[in-house]
């Protein structure tokens, strides 16, 4: 019987500056990854300023000289390359996500960031499988 992986991104937190989050990935009933979300507050989904719409997605594997090795949401309405890379600070955001091990605030500017993102990122990657898997943002 096939694996059935699958993904959920809980919106904790949807401020007017930031969007905070968990992020799970489950194989059947098991939790096998978890970690934090960052991402921008929501505008009505308008590209590069705005988190996208609450909704079912598809992850995918990714590569590119900017990002190296990411994961791409497939299928976002109205949107295009929406991806989960590594970045601590909702200011270097465009309407992708950021995943880390925790929240802190590292830049002193009132708002939280997320930690160890590169870390968190690399082991997201080696849970989801090269097919991708199912993604449900609630």
């Amino acid at each position: 019987m096939k694996r059935r992986i699958k993904a959920y991104l809980l919106r904790l937190d949807e401020g007017k500056k930031e969007t905070l989050g968990n992020f799970f990935v489950y194989d059947e009933i098991r939790k096998v990854f978890e970690c934090k979300t960052l991402e921008l507050p929501w505008k009505q989904n308008a590209p590069f300023i705005s988190s996208i719409h609450k909704g079912s997605y598809w992850i995918s594997h990714r590569y590119s000289d900017k990002h190296k090795n990411h994961l791409e949401i497939e299928n976002v309405h109205d949107r295009s390359c929406i991806l989960i890379h590594v970045v601590n600070y909702v200011k270097d955001l465009e309407g992708c996500i950021g995943v880390g091990k925790t929240f802190a605030d590292l830049d002193g500017d009132g708002l939280l960031d997320i930690t160890s993102s590169r870390d968190t990122l690399n082991e997201l990657i080696k849970v989801v499988p090269k097919e991708g898997i199912p993604l449900v943002i609630i």
